[in-house]
């Protein structure tokens, strides 16, 4: 009797989880989140599977430029509010994200960063890592790349 309860339990877990009968999860459909005139780049911003967004890289450089901005501050706030507006056209927010990589050409900007990026949050911090990655691309000081669940 026992053993059936457990069967029982193991299988409404499965369909809670989002398993089907025989315990196969559903395909989950993509879609592709890009912002609006976008350059015809080999990538889309981001990518929503089910209620989570995979946000590609983003570099910091004057909006319609490949310039790098004059300080290591613009380019931040840059980076975060391209973030912010492909998590907007996804219909999230800076709030939704859940993991935050930040790739650094230079780990002495690490203070600056730390500056500008709790102000885009509202509620807690992501998980995030800062990485020293040596040359990107522009000559860019910051790039970022994250995940975002829909809350």
């Amino acid at each position: 009797m026992r053993r059936a309860w457990m069967t029982m339990a193991v299988f409404l877990a499965g369909l809670a989880a989002g398993a089907g009968l025989g315990g196969v999860k559903a395909a989950q459909t993509r879609k592709h989140v890009n912002l609006p005139g976008k350059q015809a780049l080999p990538f889309s911003d981001a990518v929503l599977v089910g209620d989570t967004l995979y946000l590609a890289g983003r570099i910091g450089l004057v909006p319609g430029t490949r310039q790098v901005p004059a300080t290591a501050e613009e380019e931040a706030r840059n980076v975060l509010d391209q973030f912010k507006a492909v998590l907007a056209e996804a219909g999230m927010t800076m709030d939704d994200l859940v993991s935050v990589q930040v790739f650094c050409s230079d780990v002495s900007l690490f203070d600056t960063w730390n500056k500008v990026y709790p102000t885009y949050f509202t509620k807690e911090l992501p998980a995030r890592a800062f990485i020293g990655s040596g040359p990107l691309l522009f000559g860019a000081r910051f790039e970022m790349q994250a995940v975002a669940v829909r809350r």
